[in-house]
């Protein structure tokens, strides 16, 4: 199968706005996808882990997929996150959103009692079987208690052929893409990079395609890329260690810190994170905006940064 997705560069995983009563608030998610189109990126995933997949409702789903797709247009491709603790249902959203114009679909298992891995094969090849969209294998141990092997992958790529892509996010991530990449002799999938680009350049360094993940400045990850394609690999890590305390801080546990970022610059109205996970503390507030004063100083952020922003020659 040949995906219609190129999945290389960029495709930031975006929150799921809510206002402050824990309401969806789609007038957001429409101005965060359309900001997103304006950036440049490659394509958004929508209803991810820290999308708070976990925390939406069936009806909610199907009103923000409709919304991601109509806000988009023809402009970005959207990728949805459909993995859900039962195969059937996993199918079933896959297909749900393949119906409402997705252009693909990430997944990624769940932890059982007695899981093996012939079980995981056979859950990406039942829910493949009941759609045609290409596949996002999200291998994200950290959220769901689920090591895939390498020769699993491998596997999956060979005779499962509607994965396309995989999100590699088992640390240590750069010998595992190095591995990926070895071992993949027969078809050939790009591995985007995620956990908040916390190993960005060392990801890339290693072969990463670019970046599936959801730090808010994805012009930043952008900058990266195009310096790695231009075989620029000190530019790379100059914009790297430029960024990583923004990254880091970022990348703490919850979704607060980046869903406050994204209010600040203009995107979202409300920075809640629905019930009963944790808003962003009155203290972590302040560090953040130190944080930023000092990576991008003066910077009006919800504007998208430039060139000289990134690479850090902006004049003073």
């Amino acid at each position: 199968m040949n995906s219609a997705v190129n999945f290389e560069g960029v495709f930031p995983i975006l929150v799921t706005p809510f206002m402050e009563d824990g309401q969806l608030d789609l007038e957001s998610f429409d101005r965060l996808i359309r900001f997103m189109v304006e950036l440049g990126v490659d394509g958004v995933t929508i209803l991810g882990v820290l999308g708070e997949s976990n925390r939406v409702t069936d009806r909610e789903r199907e009103r923000a997929v409709k919304a991601a797709v109509a806000a988009a247009g023809a402009k970005l491709p959207i990728v949805v996150g459909t993995s859900h603790r039962g195969t059937l249902a996993t199918r079933e959203l896959s297909q749900m959103a393949e119906e409402l114009g997705a252009a693909a679909v990430m997944v990624t298992p769940s932890q059982e009692p007695g899981h093996n891995e012939e079980r995981i094969y056979q859950y990406y090849r039942q829910v493949a079987e009941g759609m045609s969209l290409p596949i996002v294998v999200q291998d994200h141990p950290a959220s769901t208690q689920v090591q895939m092997s390498v020769p699993l992958l491998l596997r999956l790529v060979e005779e499962v052929p509607q994965v396309a892509c995989f999100k590699q996010e088992s640390v240590p991530t750069p010998p595992k893409t190095r591995l990926l990449i070895e071992g993949m002799t027969q078809r050939k999938v790009p591995i985007l990079t995620g956990l908040g680009a916390l190993y960005g350049l060392f990801d890339l360094l290693s072969g990463s395609s670019g970046f599936m993940t959801g730090f808010a400045f994805p012009e930043v990850l952008m900058g990266m890329v195009k310096a790695m394609r231009g075989q620029q690999p000190e530019q790379v890590a100059a914009i790297y260690q430029r960024f990583l305390p923004l990254i880091v801080f970022e990348q703490q546990p919850g979704i607060a810190v980046r869903k406050e970022i994204f209010r600040l610059r203009g995107v979202i109205t409300s920075s809640a994170v629905r019930h009963p996970g944790a808003g962003l503390q009155p203290f972590a507030a302040e560090q953040l905006q130190i944080i930023l004063n000092q990576v991008l100083p003066g910077v009006d952020l919800t504007k998208p940064l430039t060139a000289a922003h990134v690479n850090g020659t902006e004049p003073g």
